[in-house]
């Protein structure tokens, strides 16, 4: 598909993703697309006209495939059974798996691809507001068609309203058919497969998958063969209009983003003025307070100048002594106590110092 590339499905993703910001994205588009079907109902009356008109319009043009599909999956249940399966099931399996296998091996072209599949679900739904369509299943019993989920129902979990779970047939939209999104997931599905498989069975696989559910949609009489192409062209507006999704995203991101920083800067600025402020703070009270020092008196205990007391060596005349050591001829002082300086034991008590010994 050497359009994909020009298309954006080669776009590396500026972020890197984290699946516990994908994971609630898919669940969030997933729940909008169920409910989507639930609330397009329509009325049932112009439900029936499109799809008569959408029969109509095939036999017109010799497209009518769904009536030898239908009563081949009908006449034979080893071809009916696994199909209602397929039907039932695989849609809601190999589209997430493949998502998933995107993701941690494909990462750079994961956005793309996801966004193109959501944009083309969404196509979908508007689909199915517009155009809420009848599939044949649902038809008069004159225009002869049969509904194999309601004939093979015994083998399923799903009762006779579509793929629903028994009891829960009130919670689908049974007139969402036009366009077949199971067609155009599976589409979705083998280019996927196609472009980033790698080995021939998965090159089978892109081309088998997506065939055997245009099929299946109508041998089970779920979808016109118009629902089909309807489906794949959903996928091909969805695949163009893809790459303008992102770049608006990435604006929104980008604006958001442009709003959200200066706050946090401002913020941070805030936080680191107060600190500044906090470390002026404590560095005036230091010199206010002023430094604690010791002088050496006679006893050998040191005295603080100031408030407090501290312990220190004694020191005196820039010699480090320890505590209770004289320097022989050491005149000591008290200070601030204002007394004259005593004799010491040398001295003659006159004043004049003694004579040498």
């Amino acid at each position: 598909m050497p359009h994909a590339e020009t298309a954006g499905v080669e776009a590396t993703p500026r972020t890197r993703l984290r699946w516990w910001t994908e994971l609630p994205l898919i669940l969030l588009v997933y729940a909008c697309y169920s409910a989507g079907r639930l609330l397009a109902r329509g009325d049932v009356s112009h439900a029936v006209d499109h799809g008569i008109a959408i029969l109509d319009i095939e036999k017109a043009l010799f497209l009518n495939a769904e009536h030898p599909l239908n009563r081949l999956f009908t006449r034979e249940p080893w071809i009916g059974v696994p199909a209602d399966f397929w039907y039932a099931s695989l849609h809601y399996l190999i589209t997430p798996v493949l998502l998933v296998w995107l993701f941690r091996s494909r990462a750079v072209h994961y956005r793309a691809a996801r966004t193109w599949l959501m944009t083309s679900t969404f196509i979908g739904l508007i689909g199915f507001t517009l155009l809420p369509t009848c599939p044949p299943r649902l038809l008069a019993e004159g225009y002869g068609f049969v509904d194999t989920m309601a004939q093979y129902s015994s083998y399923g979990w799903w009762g006779g309203e579509a793929s629903a779970p028994r009891g829960m047939g009130g919670m689908t939209n049974q007139y969402a058919a036009m366009p077949s999104l199971h067609v155009g997931w599976a589409l979705w599905c083998g280019v996927m497969l196609w472009r980033f498989g790698g080995t021939r069975l998965t090159k089978v696989a892109a081309v088998a998958y997506p065939l055997i559910t245009t099929i299946v949609v109508m041998g089970t009489a779920n979808h016109y063969f118009l629902d089909a192409l309807a489906g794949a062209a959903v996928m091909g507006v969805g695949l163009l209009l893809a790459p303008y999704v992102m770049r608006t995203m990435d604006r929104a991101r980008a604006r958001f983003a442009a709003r959200v920083v200066p706050a946090a800067a401002a913020t941070t600025a805030a936080t680191a003025a107060a600190a500044a402020a906090a470390a002026a703070a404590a560095t005036a009270t230091t010199v206010a307070q002023g430094p604690r020092d010791t002088v050496a008196v006679d006893s050998g205990d040191p005295v603080p100048v100031g408030s407090g007391t501290t312990t220190s060596s004694n020191v005196s005349g820039g010699c480090q002594t320890s505590a209770g050591e004289r320097i022989p001829r050491q005149r000591e002082s008290r200070l601030g106590s204002g007394a004259e300086p005593s004799a010491s034991p040398q001295d003659a008590g006159d004043g004049a110092p003694a004579p040498a010994r």
